[in-house]
């Protein structure tokens, strides 16, 4: 059973999680008008054949390293809604509490290990 102690400490450690990813892709990428969307911006580097490389290059990486960061903020975002509708540490596929362990160690967890 989750205390008040507890489930404060994690909502602390969820919001701080979440403006360090708000943080991290506003570096390489502007927000739009969904919440928790993003658009990696394309550098111009020059016109150059080697300068175009680099340039498509690091655009591929910011775009991969975007989506990885959207889906974290998506999961940071959904586990605080949880929170305030009073369903979270609550297995969505079996209806169970998750351990709090689990919850300690991955906060955003929407299934207890046995529905992994």
């Amino acid at each position: 059973m989750l205390t008040n102690e507890i489930r404060e400490k994690l909502k602390n450690e969820l919001n701080k999680e979440k403006n360090r990813l708000k943080e991290e892709l506003s570096r390489f990428a502007k927000p739009k008008d969904i919440p928790g969307d993003y658009e990696t911006q394309f550098k111009n580097i020059g016109t150059g054949v080697d300068e175009n490389a680099s340039e498509v290059e690091e655009y591929a990486d910011n775009l991969a390293l975007e989506n990885a960061l959207e889906k974290q903020l998506k999961e940071t975002s959904e586990a605080l809604e949880r929170m305030e509708k009073g369903s979270f540490g609550v297995c969505e596929n079996c209806g169970r509490e998750i351990d709090i362990e689990r919850l300690q160690a991955y906060p955003a967890a929407k299934k207890c290990i046995q529905c992994l």
